[in-house]
């Protein structure tokens, strides 16, 4: 579907234009911060509305729109009844778009807190994400929570589009200050390029137009750098991985094996591996709805047919021969918690990666991601929207690689098995070969928040320094020499300085006695 769609977008005529150029990404921030109303501009003022669509969007919004009778572009992304009687975005909202050089599948998503589970659905598929900031708030909590998950998904390109500059009265020291403050959190968060746009959506500004209210601005509109922004195909140069989703045999005579191909290339001819048997085997025929293929690319859905008959069945693996994926029954992965209960590790969930599911046990974490700093903390268990470390130990063996190699086969969700309730998005960091216990070494262990090792050795000196008064006092007066007594001192406060340093170290990476209320901030 995205290859039609680009291929009927662009225009080949057009200099520049490639009608393979699609770009998918997804706007998030925190509640009210303008992410449909930018959108619905961005369709607006490139033509992508209809004329009966805009007619009706001119009726509705005099009946549910914000902005006193004139057209209220949310509204073109808000459809739910719930979300315009609340004036909120609650689902994820897709629309496709064009302009003369790029195809666009734009992913609204809701900003409250509640739906973050939501948000992070439509950022799995992202190549690039727009963070929406208000110009009079500045970064918040849920700003930052959702630039850590797209982070985590892997989204690497990011716009810090900073709105409603209207209402700040164009200031630029405001711009700046919140893209400094931005850049700061975001530095560690792994982005290969973030871009400040300053923009007033309402009004159109710098979303595909410019404006003369901001002189000091020389920068592209948001349109212009969606554009020509560079996104490298990886998945593409990445080795062969295509889970099986079904094995079809319409008649006696056929047996195929459908799936889409999340990565790499698939040729006829071509020795591929399944997994996690790890036979070898060769692609007699790539088979489709318009005839077979000699060759297949990442994010085609395919039937193969393979030279010769053995056991393949859904959620195996074709895979490359001399990059096969990990095959393990344990892995260490990022959680996005999304229930309402929290994590419960006496409990069996059940965990589908691909087109594959296996029961899955999920230990307690020891660490977790602050959203306020992206610091490491220490956790006990998971609550809704936390992202925790976890060890997961599989009932059986299973095909996968980590998420930082391939997103097509990295991530994973776990499902309760009795509600049916999907309840955290994983990423997999790790995978543990067979024959090893899933655990954290102690080396990346985190300490508790606020408790570094300058701070272990200043209270160590503290305490050393009072406590050793009543030594050198005795000391002086048993010895009567003031010499003596003070290398007596001296001694025992670096001896002790010593023993108390370490005595902290290994309590601050321990979480018995914990209370979540003294190591976590508090929402803001």
């Amino acid at each position: 579907m995205d290859q039609t769609v680009a291929m009927a977008a662009a225009d080949p005529s057009v200099p520049g234009a490639d009608p393979l150029s699609l770009l998918r990404f997804i706007t998030c921030g925190s509640v009210d911060d303008g992410k449909s109303t930018l959108i619905g501009r961005l369709l607006h003022d490139t033509g992508s509305v209809p004329d009966d669509q805009l007619a009706a969007l001119t009726a509705d919004s005099k009946r549910w729109g914000t902005q006193g009778g004139a057209i209220d572009y949310a509204l073109l992304l808000d459809g739910l009844s719930a979300e315009r009687e609340q004036g909120i975005t609650i689902d994820v909202a897709y629309r496709y778009f064009s302009t003369p050089r790029r195809a666009f599948i734009v992913a609204d998503t809701p900003g409250h807190r509640q739906y973050t589970r939501n948000m992070a659905t439509g950022a799995s598929t992202a190549e690039l994400a727009i963070v929406l900031v208000d110009a009079r708030k500045g970064i918040v909590t849920q700003t930052r929570r959702h630039s850590l998950i797209v982070s985590m998904l892997g989204v690497r390109h990011l716009v810090l589009a900073v709105n409603k500059m209207d209402l700040v009265g164009y200031d630029q020291a405001v711009f700046r200050q919140i893209v400094e403050d931005f850049d700061g959190f975001a530095a560690r968060l792994g982005f290969a390029s973030i871009i400040g746009i300053p923009m007033a959506a309402k009004q159109g500004e710098n979303v595909v137009h410019g404006t003369a209210a901001m002189p000091w601005y020389a920068g592209r509109t948001l349109i212009e750098h969606l554009e020509r922004i560079e996104i490298a195909e990886a998945a593409a140069g990445l080795p062969l991985r295509m889970p099986v989703q079904l094995v079809s045999r319409p008649t006696p005579n056929f047996r195929g094996y459908a799936g889409t191909i999340a990565a790499g290339t698939l040729r006829v001819g071509t020795e591929i591996c399944v997994l996690p048997v790890g036979d070898r085997v060769k692609v007699a025929r790539i088979v489709t709805a318009d005839g077979d293929l000699t060759e297949a690319v990442c994010g085609q859905a395919v039937t193969v047919v393979l030279d010769q008959e053995i056991d393949v069945s859904r959620g195996d693996m074709f895979a490359d021969v001399q990059q096969p994926a990990s095959v393990a029954d344990a892995l260490e992965a990022s959680l996005l918690w999304a229930s309402d209960q929290p994590l419960d590790p006496d409990r069996s969930y059940l965990l589908k990666a691909g087109s594959a599911t296996v029961a899955a046990r999920v230990e307690a974490p020891r660490q977790g991601i602050d959203v306020e700093t992206g610091a490491l903390v220490v956790m006990t268990t998971l609550l809704k929207n936390e992202v925790g470390r976890v060890s997961i130990r599989l009932d059986r063996q299973l095909a996968i690689d980590t998420y930082a190699r391939s997103r097509g086969t990295g991530g994973f969700i776990l499902i309760d098995r009795l509600t049916d309730e999907t309840v955290a998005a994983g990423f997999v960091e790790h995978i543990v070969p067979s024959g090893e216990t899933p655990d954290l070494p102690p080396e990346r262990w985190p300490a508790l928040t606020g408790e570094s090792p300058w701070r272990s050795l200043a209270k160590a000196f503290c305490w050393r320094a009072l406590g050793s008064f009543g030594t050198v006092a005795l000391a002086f007066a048993l010895t009567h020499d003031r010499g003596l007594a003070a290398i007596i001192g001296g001694g025992e406060i670096l001896t002790k300085i010593g023993v108390f340093y370490l005595h902290e170290r290994v309590w601050a990476r321990v979480s018995f006695g914990l209370d979540r209320r003294h190591r976590r901030r508090p929402e803001a």
